[in-house]
């Protein structure tokens, strides 16, 4: 039986050290916790949100995220696409999520703000309508990802193949839209 946990604040733990209880969690929240390589494959967070906590090498899988907000988190080497596809949705501010890997994992609509987006897999991955707000995107995978009605417009260091993604109505601006060419290995001048 799955333990079940509501409403709570978790302060200043160290589940790398101490094993994380799994469970459900809804509505809680968690404040500068260390869950650097913790398990947390199948626990389910619901309605929590995370506040300069290190998540960075955690075990995701069927991990399950529904409207959890991640603040200031360190969040290195996550495996996104091993969570559970059940409902997943998340928004990420003032996090740093190098080395993860959103691999077809939809999420439309998603919320990346102010967040350190380097070397991430985001290959046929959905995110219709996300915004990716003043986002360093430096050497980060796009291929067959679905970026229609995205916006991109403050985010910069990206490398986007209009060929081999979809950006319909995608929103870009100058000079990160110039990118969209790099393929072409051509000069502009602006």
């Amino acid at each position: 039986m799955l333990n079940y946990i509501e409403e709570k604040i978790i302060e200043k733990e160290n589940f790398s050290e101490n094993p994380f209880v799994k469970g459900e969690y809804e509505d809680c929240v968690f404040k500068n916790c260390d869950f650097s390589d913790a398990d947390l494959s199948h626990v389910k967070f619901s309605e929590c949100e995370f506040f300069s906590c290190n998540l960075s090498m955690a075990n995701l899988n069927q991990t399950a995220f529904k409207n959890v907000a991640f603040k200031d988190c360190k969040m290195l080497g996550l495996r996104f696409d091993y969570c559970s596809k059940f409902g997943l949705s998340f928004s990420f501010e003032n996090c740093i999520l190098n080395h993860s890997s959103f691999y077809q994992v939809k999420m439309k609509k998603t919320l990346f703000k102010n967040t350190s987006l380097q070397e991430i897999d985001f290959t046929e991955s959905n995110m219709t309508e996300s915004v990716l707000e003043n986002c360093d995107l430096d050497r980060s995978t796009f291929y067959s990802t679905i970026l229609e009605k995205a916006d991109l417009r403050t985010s910069f260091n990206y490398s986007i193949d209009p060929e081999r993604n979809r950006i319909k109505k995608a929103k870009f601006s100058l000079p990160g839209a110039l990118s969209l060419l790099y393929k072409y290995n051509i000069k502009i001048d602006y």
